[in-house]
């Protein structure tokens, strides 16, 4: 499953990503990890979600980014959930080939039955339409 929550920069997409990250750990039986572009945010998640930078892998495109998550799945066999933030950064990508990455994301899910949860800064009416179900908007 793929849960995408958007908006401007600044809505508060962040603060619903920890949220729910820090809300459903006592739920998740797996692993769980959070993905973002550094680690200013790491007091504020519970000690269970592993907090990963990933500016520190040198991932410089959208194919390095997903090869990135498939060997986290690869490495952690029991992973159930990646909370990534600031999407469009970590994954170094743009809005304009943003579809093809979801895409990929949502293949990965699918097949190995890992669920994730994604911020973007983006309106929800520039999100393509096939990725508009499971969506939230940050007001």
């Amino acid at each position: 499953m793929i849960q995408i929550i958007v908006g401007a920069k600044g809505k508060g997409k962040t603060k619903i990503l920890i949220d729910k990250a820090n809300s459903e750990i006592g739920a998740v039986k797996g692993n769980v990890f959070y993905l973002d572009k550094s680690n200013k945010i790491m007091y504020e998640l519970n000690n269970k979600i592993r907090l990963i930078n990933v500016k520190d892998y040198c991932i410089e495109t959208p194919k390095e980014f997903i090869g990135f998550v498939c060997g986290l799945i690869a490495a952690n066999h029991d992973l159930q959930k990646i909370y990534l933030d600031s999407f469009m950064k970590i994954a170094c990508t743009c809005q304009e080939d943003i579809s093809d990455v979801l895409d990929k994301i949502e293949m990965i899910s699918t097949k190995f039955q890992v669920d994730f949860i994604i911020s973007i800064s983006i309106n929800e009416n520039d999100l393509p339409d096939t990725k508009k179900q499971n969506v939230i908007v940050a007001l």
